[in-house]
This record gives structure tokens, C-alpha cells and sequence, in this order.
């Protein structure tokens, strides 16, 4: 790999970490509107105009904030939670297909930072991880509801982590690879030879069935039992202060950023957009893609917001009951269904 490479791969890289910073800072910000909206409240209104700078405010509080370690914590692993959870929320970009190839000059720019041929087993690789800064982190605070809400986390991502292997199964029996560039190609466009060519059309049972998984992947509402107020306290980080805090708060927004992400190239073209083909500029087509997979990804995010301010959560039997009971056996059912119409009909 040549230098002007290297250098292109590490603006790229950046570039891709301060989005997802921005994302996951600016969604604190929605969620909040969003919430005051449907209970008919204000929310953040007072710092700059229509409290645009709030997330700057919670970022300044975070870092400036008086930092704690309990005394009867396991100081080193007490840090290395935090660390873990956001290390791998950041990460699972890494793979993402953000768009079509640019043409500058005679420098070609790949708009994905690895293309790798195990895409999707490098996502699930990452998501897997995440658990263990969740573990760590309520197993290191020497407390009790910190301990209670890890082992929930633990269980509730180990049960859905299987329904959401099943579900992509089905999908990849459709696409035949692991490769994320590969299958948003095979969905160039939105109409192929008689058909949707968005993947949505092809597995509706296993989109739906992806989509509850990755609600409870990154504890959101109606999945967040693991730092359920009214029963933990707050959960796996309730000793957690400052910026530690801070970065597990982080975590999840950017894990809800790259399942969106995963999402619109998974099953909704990603990069691609209808009548694409009619524009004749190769870097017009990569910039309008671009915008398309990212409204794509706001998209998933309000309802991801939406579900949180709509629905309560389930108890925890309930969680189980649905992973365990609903989901993986439709899942199963989803990958006989596909197996038998690619042998049978498309076959």
C-alpha cells in the first residue's frame, strides 16, 4: 500500500470517529426533544438557540465533573469497563460500506476503511465484545445492583446475540457472502430485473426479526433492564461518575448509530438509491449516496427514539420469554422457509 494511501485510510478513519462523536453527542440532544415533544414539554431550550449547544454543556459537565472510585472497587478493572464499552462501540465501523468509490484526480478513495470478506462475522465479533466492558464494569463497582444489571446484560445480549445470528443466516443464504460492499452492490439501486433489489423485500421476517435483537443489543427502551431505575438504581453503572460515566452513556448512542448503519446496508441498499443509474458523474453518485445512507441511518435512529417514548418496558421474564420462545424459532422458520424457496423456486 502506497503512503498516499495510508494517509487517505487515516483522514478516513478520523473522519469516521468524529462523525460518530457528533452522532452520539447531538443524539442525546434529539432524544430529549424528541421525548418533550411526545409528553408536550419544552426540553433543552437554554443553552444557544433552541438548546442546539446542550450536548456541549453535558460534555463540558462530564469531563469537569468530580471523579470517584469506590474504596472496595477493583480500581483497575473499575476503568477498564468504561474503556472496553466504548473501544468497541467505536470499532464496529470499521467494516461499514459509507459509500461508493470517489475519483480525485488519479487517486481512487474506497469510502470504507477495511474491506474485509467477513464483514458481518467482524460485526458480530465487535457487538460480542461489548458485553464483557458491561460485565467488567458492574462486576468491578462492588455493588450489588451494579452486579444484578451486568448479569442481565450479560444474559439478555447472550439470548438475542443468537436470534440476531439466525436471523442474518436467512439473509445470507439470499446474498451468498459476508461481505458488506458486496451486498450493498447486490442491491444496487431500488428495481432489478423484475424486483426489489433492497434486501428488505427479500427477508421481511428476518429484518423484523434483526431489528428487536438490535433494540435489545444496545439496551435500549423496551429492552433496558439492565439499568432499569426503578428496580438497579442505574444500573451496571451505578457507581460510575465524570467522564467514565460518560463514555458508557456514549456507548450506547454510538452502538444505536453503527446498528442503524448495519440496518440500511443490511436490508435497505445502504449507499444506493433509486434511479441512481440516471446520474452520468461516478462522484456525484458516490456524495448523493452518501447523504441517502446516512438519512437512511437518522432514520432508524428516530425509531429507536420513537419505541423508547412509546412503549414501557417488559419485565425480565418477558425478555427472556421472547428471545428464548419467539424469536429464535422464528428465525429457524425464516432460514427453512429461504432454504426452501432458493432450492425450489429461485433455484
Amino acid at each position: 500500500m502506497a503512503l498516499a494511501d495510508i494517509i487517505i485510510k487515516f483522514i478516513l478513519v478520523i473522519i469516521i470517529f468524529a462523525i460518530s462523536l457528533v452522532i452520539a453527542m447531538y443524539s442525546t440532544y434529539a432524544e430529549r426533544k424528541f421525548a418533550a415533544f411526545f409528553q408536550d414539554r419544552i426540553g433543552p431550550n437554554r443553552a444557544g438557540p433552541w438548546g442546539i449547544l446542550q450536548p456541549l454543556a453535558d460534555g463540558g459537565k462530564m469531563f469537569l465533573k468530580e471523579e470517584i472510585i469506590p474504596t472496595n472497587s477493583s480500581g483497575f478493572l473499575f476503568i477498564v469497563g468504561p474503556s472496553l464499552a466504548i473501544m468497541t462501540a467505536c470499532i464496529g465501523s470499521a467494516v461499514i460500506p459509507w459509500g461508493q468509490q470517489l475519483v480525485i484526480g488519479t487517486h481512487v478513495i474506497d469510502l470504507q476503511v477495511a474491506d474485509i470478506n467477513v464483514g458481518i462475522l467482524y460485526i458480530f465479533g465487535v457487538v460480542s465484545l461489548g458485553v464483557y466492558g458491561i460485565m467488567i464494569g458492574g462486576w468491578a463497582s462492588n455493588n450489588k445492583y451494579s452486579l444484578l444489571g451486568a448479569i442481565r446484560a450479560a444474559s439478555q445480549n447472550i439470548s438475542y446475540e443468537i436470534s440476531m445470528g439466525l436471523s442474518i443466516i436467512a439473509l445470507l443464504l439470499v446474498t451468498g457472502t459476508l461481505s458488506l460492499r458486496q451486498i450493498a452492490e447486490q442491491q444496487h439501486g431500488f428495481w432489478a430485473n423484475g424486483w426489489f433489489s433492497w434486501n428488505f423485500f427479500k427477508q421481511p421476517l428476518g429484518f423484523l426479526l434483526f431489528i428487536v435483537c438490535a433494540f435489545a443489543e444496545t439496551n435500549r427502551s423496551p429492552f433496558d433492564l439492565p439499568e432499569c431505575e426503578t428496580e438497579l438504581v442505574g444500573g451496571y453503572h451505578t457507581e460510575y461518575s465524570s467522564m467514565k460515566l460518560g463514555f458508557y452513556l456514549f456507548a450506547e448512542y454510538i452502538n444505536m448509530f453503527i446498528s442503524s448503519a448495519v440496518m440500511a446496508t443490511l436490508y435497505f441498499g445502504g449507499y444506493n438509491f433509486p434511479f441512481m443509474d440516471l446520474i452520468h458523474s461516478p462522484n456525484l453518485v458516490a456524495i448523493i449516496g452518501v447523504v441517502a445512507l446516512f438519512a437512511k441511518i437518522f432514520f432508524f435512529i428516530f425509531f429507536f427514539m420513537w419505541v423508547r417514548w412509546t412503549i414501557p418496558r417488559f419485565r425480565y421474564d418477558q425478555l427472556m420469554d421472547l428471545g428464548w420462545k419467539t424469536l429464535i424459532p422464528l428465525a429457524i422458520a425464516n432460514i427453512i422457509i429461504t432454504g426452501l424457496w432458493i432450492t425450489f423456486i429461485r433455484g
